[in-house]
């Protein structure tokens, strides 16, 4: 059976093809009780690794707060979990990896990522500028027209707010994105 590490999967949506494909899916998430920094190494070979680190020191829509979050730590703390989510990496050397973030300044320690999408490239009519680094196949797009909702666009930019309920809600994996990649990453 193969093993798909899913880091930061939360509500598990990104990690959802392989699961329901007999996967074995190891999700890692702090809200499941499991920190990523003290997580034990696994006696397993693993087909490839899932990470979506928390967006809120870099995501452009908080780039007003960037310097209040570099200088009380927030930064320190979402670089030092990306780079725990990188060890992954090295430890397990997948066939395939891929991290993603919205757009932001996180390419500022990543470089230029390897994709950028939208939801609507992969079936799901909604914006939200999203990049991909890693070393993975590029999933088949499957393009719809986004629907607007409101003055600022989507429903993803309706939501506002800062709640954990609303900061899950906007960071969940789009269902066909999570698809398209499954099947262009097996």
């Amino acid at each position: 059976m193969k093993t798909i590490l899913s880091l930061f999967d939360y509500s598990g949506s990104w990690s959802k093809p392989y699961r329901d494909s007999g996967y074995n899916v190891v999700q890692i998430d702090i809200k499941h009780g499991d920190d990523i920094r003290w997580y034990y190494h696994m006696d397993e070979e693993v087909q490839g690794i899932l990470m979506a680190p928390p967006c809120t020191a870099f995501a452009v829509s908080g780039a007003q707060y960037w310097n209040k979050k570099d200088e009380d730590g927030r930064t320190l703390e979402g670089i030092a979990l990306v780079d725990a989510a990188l060890r992954f990496v090295a430890i397990y050397n997948p066939t395939w990896w891929v991290l993603e973030n919205p757009v932001g300044r996180l390419r500022r320690w990543l470089g230029p990522p390897t994709l950028m999408f939208n939801p609507c490239d992969y079936g799901d009519p909604y914006t939200k500028k999203t990049l991909l680094w890693g070393k993975f196949f590029p999933p088949k797009q499957t393009k719809v027209a986004p629907v607007k909702v409101c003055a600022q666009g989507s429903w993803v930019q309706k939501l506002g707010g800062s709640s954990e309920r609303t900061k899950e809600l906007r960071s969940m994996t789009p269902p066909g994105f999570a698809k398209a990649f499954f099947d262009a990453n097996p």
